[in-house]
């Protein structure tokens, strides 16, 4: 009872207090000239009489706007605000706080403001702060008449009286006017001192901090206002206060606001995760820390492998850029240098490619000036949305926009003078670079050419001595996308000298861009100097594409040349324009008086097949890959596929050079470039059977492609962001249609496609006699084997149910005037895996012969060629069955590769030497002769009729990658006796199919594939390992110089980087991968740790306190090279498994890790070094691993991301908690939870948003309990509104 009664009590008391408060607060507002009420007010609060938060919140209302009439009150307001203002603790434990926090609320309207409930005491406490100094900040603005220039013009609180009247009739009564002003002025310099000392103090510095993360559009406002204040206050400059602490403010620096507000970073290992290596300089034993950067260089050179992606290279390396700048902590002037300098590597390491069907030169020149340039525009443009998004001034804004990240731009490229080797051009661009060269030496010595057009200067004129090399490329590139000007043409060492006059070999008289935009005709010589020059500006594609549209038939079939010339391939400054003008091309829009009743597409038929043969080949496609186009350029194909499929031959277009174009070459052009966008000989239930361990690109289908495409076009953030050029180029070249398609629009080609995986899944069935099927297979049987069916009396038929392969010859077999089916070519395709079952099952029988076979199957890709395709998914289908008799290459019945077999395998050896893995002998004893499966037999046969000219290039990039992965697919050494076949007959393709047969060493061998890793880790680490060409580490030991022989001494060995990239995508379940990849990361720790850190010295910093005092410089070299152990593993598990096997690494093989023992320092040599090592190893390599896949932005890549962060976040909660019992040991565990959430925090805050508050809160109290307060405090920071009111009550703890 007494109990209740003291209760009541004190309830009672606390209630009269605020109503005290209440009456203070409106009583020294009304009796301002009264001292007596000011001195009550001081002694109540000093007693804890009266609410501070209350008493004050209602002064500030009636003391702020009526400063200039009693600058004394104001006087005495400041005073009580600096005593008592900003103490919280005793309050927020009161009984009836949260009736003082609705009593504020409603004074100063915080909740309706700040856009939030402020009833919980942390969030509340938050919102006052920033009020308060809001109101204070406003009323030093106003005073100096600046508040005019915020962007609202006004003030968030009154600074001025309401009632006029009062006003006049108050300065009537001031007998004291010039010292009331005087003391007005005082005032102002004493608000902007309170301001300066309260931005110093420790716990209001971090309250402001939760208010900068968790509302940034009101925090927008408020540091433009605290901006004007440091450029325009003159009270400012009279002050006692920094200028520079306002600066830092507004820039977001912490950590120097005063001395109790800096983190105490001893000098521990931990903080070597934020502060190891800021720069690409630098000494450190084995990897620099430029090393850092390679996941970069490897993501260049995994885009030149030849594989098509369908996702938008310039977003994923823009997102790669921002993720490892957050990550090794550095400046944008180093990230940019590190970008520029990969990219360049990436030129200089195939500057002369051996040939192939794979990308070369013209691929990586893209990649560079293009792509790269690209990106950087996208981090540029993203800081001036950042900035555009934010209630600030103009002049903050202007200053802020971009600003910085420019400067370190242009700082880079400046630094990239110094790099001279790596800026040699390759010989084929040496015109290009000395053309930039010239444009910019002109420019100098001001010389204006012809409007600017530099096509027709000559770069051997002696006056012209200005030799040019890829940074005048680069600097092209930006310009032409406005993030350098012309200014950059007068950098030190740019340019050498200057000329007086234009020289006389350029003139303005010769046919090029510069004519054709003063009106000249599309003439053959005209389009010879536009194929061969790129354009220089977007309004020169569009005049191009306007004729392509609405010109006559000749003019549309020489503008669709022209935009495939030069200036797809080197038209780098105007390149993603290029590109999606010819992808709208391929969709031509219906003429609005068009009224037949076929296909208006069929009547652009001359002009499609130009723009299809144009991008055929293997670089183009891999440019249109780059930008993001594979989605739309294959729902482009797919309509012409559907429309010319169903035409018969004789539908043809006659050009005016008489080559005439039917329907069936424009189908097969466009249907073999539409299979070559998705892995079609692949089986289709491949992914669906391996789950996450499929290999990335295996889901590549056409309703994958349509669904990526639908998705963009129906995204409203995407297509700015997609378009990729820079505002000052935007133009209409968006998607041909703004609606979603589907299969079904298509239903000859679903048809097809039906059938193409029927035939990947099960043997063929379902050929009926006297079908019109069955009649096409007799037809084009009749077609293929004329010759046979001539000579004998038996003839190749269809196999039927029960039936033998070979028919009795029939009247019109026997014809000499047998002639080709008149048939579409969806019925043609149809028939075909019916007609190569029939003749590959006669060549089993031995009722035809190999060399019969290969010309059969010949005839009918000549006649059709995009039967090639489907040629190709079944002999991909039966190689997998394994139900045909091998085929003995013995030279009479197959062809030998005896000739040449030893050779190959001696180039094999040589190339993966590097690795240490033993390569197979290719035949058993070398007694029998060489065998390969029939179907691959057969398709080797064929391949070799082809001749290797330009006509059949586009379809020997078809055929070739297809060749290798069935090759690739069968027991070895079936890929070296290919290689050795076709070499025989091909020297130039040599190189690439030695390169070739020697990655299915790896295909057939995972020990091969683990000692291929280990060769990886050792020779970027720089760990003593099987590896020849380890030695100090970094990207040049990794990745080398490519590969080929055009080095002295022939082929040399290829760096271990380049045959993982190469042969990954082969191997059947990457999750595996991931578990090897974890494996040899710990590994590589260990040995980092014994050979960089001995067990003495990791005694003496158990002994000693401050032991990196003694050690900083060893530990700092191992934690470089943990970190770049870390960041190449995490690169290659994202490389090779994408976000799938990320998410089973993160969700599953970390925590199955932990739970297990794992001794690293069995033989006792490295101490708890190791350990730590190992935790801040495993940190990194999850949170790069995570970071690769989703990125760090606010908006993940994908919807896996929120469940795996709040599925870790929740294990690693479960563990702090004590509800999971861990294997590994202490030190380790600690060290990755402490490094996983410090790089979280601090690099990927959004993700903590993903996180429920609970979570945060289990967390937080588990890093509490390890003295880790400073980090438990900035997880909560992260944690957004809901976890605001957390954070703030943990640092009122610390008050």
């Amino acid at each position: 009872m007494a109990a209740a009664a003291w209760g009541a009590a004190a309830a009672e008391e606390t209630k009269a207090a605020q109503e005290e408060a209440a009456h203070l607060g409106r009583g020294a507002g009304a009796n301002a000239a009264n001292p007596l009420a000011w001195k009550y007010a001081e002694r109540a609060l000093s007693s804890a009489l009266a609410s501070p938060l209350l008493l004050l919140s209602l002064l500030s209302t009636r003391v702020i706007p009526s400063r200039r009439l009693k600058p004394t009150a104001y006087r005495l307001y400041m005073e009580l605000l600096r005593r008592h203002g900003f103490s919280f603790v005793s309050q927020i434990k009161g009984p009836n706080f949260k009736r003082t926090m609705m009593l504020v609320d409603d004074n100063l309207q915080l909740s309706k403001i700040f856009g939030f409930q402020a009833y919980e005491p942390g969030v509340f406490i938050v919102a006052y702060v920033t009020c308060t100094l809001w109101q204070l900040l406003d009323a030093a603005l106003d005073d100096e008449d600046l508040l005019e220039l915020t962007p609202e013009k006004k003030a968030k609180w009154p600074t001025k009286p309401q009632d006029v009247s009062i006003i006049g009739e108050r300065i009537s009564n001031e007998p004291r006017v010039e010292h009331s002003e005087k003391l007005h002025k005082m005032n102002t310099k004493i608000s902007v001192e309170i301001i300066g000392h309260f931005l110093r103090h420790k716990v209001i510095s971090r309250l402001l901090c939760l208010a900068r993360e968790n509302m940034p559009s009101q925090w927008g406002s408020f540091a433009s206002r605290l901006h004007l204040l440091a450029t325009k206050s003159s009270a400012l400059r009279n002050s006692t206060v920094s200028v520079q602490l306002f600066q830092r403010l507004i820039a977001g620096d912490w950590n120097i606001l005063g001395k109790e507000c800096k983190q105490n970073r001893k000098l521990e290992v931990r903080s070597l995760i934020s502060f190891g290596s800021r720069t690409l300089g630098g000494y450190c034993l084995g990897a620099s820390p430029s090393a850092l950067w390679i996941p970069i260089d490897l993501y260049l050179e995994d885009c030149i492998d030849g594989s098509v992606a369908a996702t938008n290279s310039i977003e994923l390396l823009s997102g790669l850029v921002m993720t490892l700048q957050a990550v090794n902590g550095s400046t944008w002037h180093d990230a940019f240098l590190a970008l520029w300098m990969a990219s360049l590597r990436l030129v200089q390491r195939e500057r002369d490619p051996h040939e192939g069907p794979v990308p070369r030169l013209d691929a990586r020149l893209s990649m560079l000036l293009s792509i790269t340039t690209l990106s950087i525009a996208d981090i540029i443009e993203e800081d001036e949305a950042l900035v555009d998004g934010m209630e600030v001034d103009s002049q903050l804004k202007d200053k802020a926009a971009g600003g910085k990240r420019c400067k370190d731009l242009v700082s880079s490229l400046q630094t990239l003078g110094d790099y001279e080797s790596l800026l040699a051009p390759p010989p084929s661009i040496i015109s290009a670079a000395n053309q930039a060269a010239a444009k910019a030496l002109m420019f100098v010595s001001g010389i204006n050419v012809g409007g600017g057009y530099t096509e027709n200067i000559n770069i051997n004129d002696k006056a012209l001595n200005c030799p040019g090399n890829l940074r005048h490329l680069i600097v092209e590139a930006c310009i032409s996308r406005n993030l350098l000007d012309t200014s950059a043409y007068f950098w030190p060492g740019y340019i050498a000298g200057r000329i007086n006059q234009i020289p006389h070999s350029i003139s303005s008289q010769l046919p090029g861009w510069s004519s054709f935009m003063k009106g000249a005709p599309l003439s053959q010589s005209m389009v010879n100097s536009l194929v061969s020059n790129p354009a220089a500006s977007l309004a020169e594609l569009e005049k191009i594409f306007e004729i392509a549209i609405n010109g006559s038939d000749d003019d549309k079939v020489s503008a669709a040349t022209v935009l495939c010339g030069a200036s797809l391939l080197r038209g780098w400054n105007i390149q993603e324009h290029t590109v999606r003008l010819v992808v709208k091309l391929l969709s031509p829009p219906v003429p609005p008086d068009y009224t037949g009743s076929d296909s208006h597409l069929i009547n652009h038929g001359p002009m499609l097949n130009v723009l299809l043969t144009g991008i055929s080949s293997v670089d183009c496609v891999q440019v249109f890959s780059f930008h993001g186009l594979v989605p739309a350029l294959a729902a482009a194909l797919m309509a012409i596929c559907e429309v010319f499929g169903s035409c018969f031959p004789s539908v043809s277009r006659t050009l005016a050079t008489g080559e005439e174009i039917t329907a069936h070459a424009v189908f097969s052009n466009a249907f073999i470039l539409l299979l070559r966008l998705w892995k079609f000989n692949h089986p289709p239930l491949e992914y669906c059977i391996l789950g996450d361990g499929a290999p990335v690109g295996s889901q590549l289908t056409p309703e994958y492609l349509l669904l990526l495409r639908n998705a963009r076009v129906l995204s409203p953030c995407k297509p700015a962001k997609n378009q990729a050029g820079h505002k000052a180029m935007s133009t209409d070249t968006s998607l041909p249609s703004p609606h979603p398609i589907f299969m079904d629009s298509f239903p000859k080609l679903k048809h097809w496609y039906r059938q193409h995986q029927a035939c990947l899944a099960s043997t063929l069935s379902g050929l009926v006699h006297g079908t019109p099927v069955h009649q096409n297979v007799d037809g084009l049987l009749r077609m293929m084997f004329r010759k046979i069916n001539k000579g004998g009396n038996q003839s190749v038929g269809p196999v039927l149910s029960g039936s033998s392969s070979l028919s009795t010859s029939s009247g019109a077999g026997s014809d000499d005037t047998c002639v080709r089916p008149n048939l579409p070519a969806w019925d043609i395709l149809e028939a075909v895996p019916f007609v190569v079952d029939a003749a590959l099952a006669a060549c089993s029988h031995g009722r035809l012969f190999p060399r019969e076979l290969a010309t059969g199957l010949k005839d009918l890709a000549d006649f059709l060629p995009a039967s090639l395709a489907t040629i190709v998914s079944y002999f991909s289908a039966e190689v997998t069955r394994g139900v045909w008799k091998p085929a003995f290459m013995n030279g009479s019945d197959w062809p030998s590769p005896a000739a040449n077999l030893s050779i190959v395998e001696e180039q094999i050896k040589k190339i993966v030497a590097a690795t240490g893995v033993d390569v197979p002998s290719l035949v058993a004893g070398g007694s029998f002769p060489a065998t390969l499966p029939l179907p691959l037999a057969a398709f080797v046969s064929l391949t070799i009729t082809y001749k290797l000219d330009k006509a059949s290039e586009r379809f020997l990039n078809l055929a070739g990658p297809a060749l290798e992965n069935l090759a690739a697919s069968c027991p070895w050494p079936s890929m070296p006796i290919v290689a050795a076949l076709w070499t025989q007959k091909v020297k130039r393709w040599s190189d690439f199919l030695v390169f070739s047969a020697s990655r299915t060493v790896f295909h057939h061998n995972n020990d091969a594939v683990v000692q291929l890793l280990r060769s990886c880790f050792s020779a970027t680490v720089g760990l003593s390992g099987t590896s020849s060409i380890s030695g100090n580490g970094g990207v040049g030991s990794l990745l080398g110089h490519g590969f080929g022989s055009h080095f002295s001494g022939g082929l040399t060995p290829v760096a271990p980087g380049i045959l993982y990239l190469r042969i990954y995508r082969c191997i059947k379940d990457v999750s595996i991968l991931a578990e090897e990849i974890l494996s040899l990361l710990m590994l590589s720790v260990k040995e980092i740790a014994e050979t960089t850190v001995s067990k003495e010295r990791s005694d003496r910093l158990k002994r000693t306190k401050h032991g990196m005092r003694y050690e900083q410089v060893s530990l700092a070299a191992a934690m470089t090279r943990v970190k770049v152990a870390a960041a190449l593993g995490a690169t290659f598990v994202w490389l090779s498994g994408g976000s799938r096997v990320v998410q089973s690494l993160i969700q599953e093989m970390l925590p199955s890790w932990f739970l297990s023992v794992h001794d690293l320092d069995q033989e006792g040599g490295s101490g708890p070094i190791v350990y730590m090592l190992g935790g801040y190893a495993l940190a990194y390599f999850a949170v790069l691993s995570g970071m690769f896949a989703w990125g760090i932005d606010s908006t993940p890549v994908s919807k896996r991301r929120p469940r795996v962060v709040q599925s870790h976040f929740e294990f690693l909660a479960s563990a702090l908690d004590g509800k999971i019992t861990l294997g590994c040991d202490w030190a380790l565990w600690r060290a990755y939870v402490s490094g996983f959430l410090g790089l979280v925090v601090e690099c990927a805050p959004s993700w903590v948003l993903e996180v429920g508050l609970d979570g945060l809160k289990r967390l937080s109290r588990g890093l509490r309990r390890w003295n880790e307060d400073e980090l438990a405090l900035a997880l909560l920071r992260r944690g957004g509104v809901e976890a605001m009111g957390t954070a703030a009550e943990l640092i009122l703890a610390g008050e």
